[in-house]
């Protein structure tokens, strides 16, 4: 009987209720969407939330300050403690990364620093080298000099020197008394 088979496997029997759902829920998805997108259902969700949020406003108060009271039994932080630890370890991170900068800048400035240093013995070293020369020159110049003149006789002034003939001295009490006679006589005018 294959002819049976085919026949039932072909017409399903709930087929038009199926067709008859979709057509349903098609009609009522454009209905909902044309209703939805109106400003009164906006206005009337809205007033509706609005209402919702004021009647449950104390319950929800009730229910945090009995939550906040089993955190504290319980020795838990709150939302409130989370917050302002994670505020805490955002300033600390913030701090250590202008430490972190502030070393980078120091650290820079030392190796600069050490850069420069790295030529200065090399430096000093060829100046005193520089130095020495200069007075090895400057030596053997004021060696040559004192050969020199050991080896030129000493010339004397052969002219006869005469003394000047001073004025007998006065006293030194006589200049005083002098001195203070000049002092005491009124000049005129």
């Amino acid at each position: 009987m294959p002819g049976v088979e085919e026949i039932t496997s072909a017409f399903d029997m709930f087929e038009p209720f199926k067709d008859m759902r979709d057509a349903y829920l098609d009609s009522m998805s454009k209905m909902m969407t044309d209703a939805v997108n109106t400003e009164s259902y906006a206005q009337a969700t809205g007033t509706m939330l609005d209402y919702y949020l004021a009647i449950s406003a104390p319950f929800r108060e009730a229910a945090e300050k009995s939550l906040l009271q089993a955190l504290q039994q319980l020795s838990l932080p709150s939302r409130e403690e989370f917050a302002l630890l994670a505020e805490r370890f955002t300033n600390l991170e913030m701090i250590v990364d202008d430490l972190d900068k502030k070393l980078d800048r120091i650290s820079s400035r030392v190796s600069d620093e050490q850069k420069q240093l790295a030529g200065v013995p090399e430096r000093l070293e060829a100046r005193l080298d520089s130095l020495n020369e200069s007075l090895r020159k400057i030596s053997e110049s004021v060696s040559a000099l004192v050969v020199e003149k050991q080896k030129k006789p000493v010339e004397i002034n052969s002219a006869p020197v005469v003394e000047k003939q001073s004025e007998p001295a006065e006293p030194v009490v006589e200049k005083q008394r002098k001195a203070t006679a000049i002092k005491a006589t009124p000049k005129a005018k």
